[in-house]
């Protein structure tokens, strides 16, 4: 069987039963791809009507712009309460965090460790040492020494360096 178009176009010696055969393989792949093309949309519209249950487009629309809203708001206060976080946590470093006490008797003859020495420091090891001593006759002395970077700015009573000692360890409890 001659045909001039398949002259013209240079298949002339091509059996027209092999383009029936490759024209037919095709529109079963053809087929197929649109077979598989269709349960996709079906996925995508189930998805879609799932979505868009009980919600008219104006509403969902409405309801995207509340979240965005909210969004902003908590974002805000998120930030707000980042800063006042970051107050606070300078403001705890000036603090005393740190405690030491050393109770003991001033003098041999009397009990009941009325005296003591109370060391409070901050996170830096800055601070004062009270020391109260009750005397024999009754009376309470008071003294305070300031602390710099964890060292007493003039000489310490061995009572004192226990209470020191303590704040300086009581940050590891």
């Amino acid at each position: 069987m001659e045909s001039q178009i398949f002259n013209s176009i240079g298949l002339s010696g091509i059996d027209p039963a092999i383009i029936f055969i490759a024209l037919l393989a095709l529109v079963v792949i053809l087929l197929i791809m649109n077979i598989v093309q269709s349960c996709r949309v079906k996925k995508l519209e189930k998805k879609y009507n799932r979505f868009m249950k009980g919600k008219e487009a104006e509403s969902l629309e409405e309801e995207i712009v509340n979240l965005f809203n909210e969004n902003s708001i908590v974002r805000a206060e998120n930030e707000k309460n980042r800063k006042e976080i970051q107050r606070i946590n300078r403001r705890m470093q000036k603090s005393f965090q740190k405690m030491g006490l050393e109770k003991y008797d001033a003098f041999n003859q009397m009990g009941g460790q009325l005296s003591f020495a109370l060391c409070l420091l901050d996170e830096n090891d800055n601070g004062y040492l009270i020391n109260s001593v009750h005397s024999t006759d009754g009376l309470n002395y008071s003294y305070a020494k300031e602390i710099n970077a964890g060292v007493a700015d003039v000489e310490l009573s061995e009572e004192e360096k226990a209470a020191l000692d303590k704040a300086l360890v009581s940050a590891d409890r």
